[in-house]
């Protein structure tokens, strides 16, 4: 579904986020990326996600060259992204922030709220039913009305995954997607993402909780000073002799 080939990065000043790496995100699997802090995994994600130009190396989506295409394309084409940080528009509600990501509505255009109301209003329900959907799954559309900002950690990162997904994505990218989660929370996480991988959607997973890459993962990438390391499941990767190497004093 997704690939970086032999991709590098090198920024400003002359440091070397990205040597050489490659990754294969298979269709219908979640793939994680795990390391040290500094390894590169969120560089990575950036390459992937079109946010991030390579120096050198190829990206493919669906088997289709996108190495020069940025963020909007990717997500028109079907890969979506959350990020580590939050990003809700905190004085809209929670509706309202899953709503605002269905693309191309005509109510964006003023003609069309001026001469085709109808059909713009026939979309905003469309779109609102569609939102209220993905809430139910994740009990959030009790709280529908409320300002995203008074979300709990957790809550918004389900509010931020629900939001991907109004994109219908064939591919979602995850940047610790635990990160300031509790534990019920990160369950809950698991649950969902464990069932819309069912549902055929493809994911990638940067993640420093061991217990969220144990569950969800197929397979398993370990990035450390910009180039993997290793790859394979989960035991299999985390029992390597580099990987604990990798890791001593870089991780708590």
């Amino acid at each position: 579904m997704l690939e970086a080939d032999d991709v590098s990065v090198v920024y400003e000043g002359g440091f070397t986020a990205l040597s050489g790496a490659s990754v294969t995100l298979a269709a219908g699997s979640v793939t994680g990326l795990i390391g040290p802090n500094g390894a590169g995994k969120s560089t990575l994600f950036g390459v992937l996600a079109g946010a991030v130009r390579p120096a050198s190396g190829e990206v493919r989506l669906a088997g289709e060259m996108v190495t020069h295409h940025g963020p909007v394309w990717r997500a028109r084409r079907g890969l979506a992204r959350t990020f580590q940080l939050s990003r809700e528009l905190a004085s809209l509600s929670v509706l309202e922030n899953v709503m605002v990501a269905q693309p191309q509505m005509r109510g964006e255009r003023l003609l069309s709220v001026l001469w085709a109301r109808g059909a713009v209003r026939r979309e905003e329900d469309a779109a609102r039913d569609k939102a209220r959907g993905l809430l139910q799954r994740v009990d959030l559309w009790r709280l529908a009305d409320a300002p995203a900002g008074t979300l709990s950690g957790g809550q918004k990162k389900l509010l931020e995954i629900c939001r991907a997904l109004m994109l219908d994505p064939r591919i979602v990218l995850m940047d610790e997607p635990s990160a300031g989660v509790n534990p019920t929370r990160i369950g809950e996480i698991v649950e969902f993402v464990q069932a819309l991988r069912q549902e055929g959607t493809t994911f990638g997973l940067v993640e420093h909780n061991m217990g969220m890459v144990r569950a969800l993962c197929d397979h398993v990438y370990v990035l450390a000073e910009g180039r993997v390391l290793t790859a394979g499941r989960f035991d299999e990767v985390i029992a390597d002799t580099q990987v604990a190497s990798a890791y001593l004093g870089a991780q708590s």
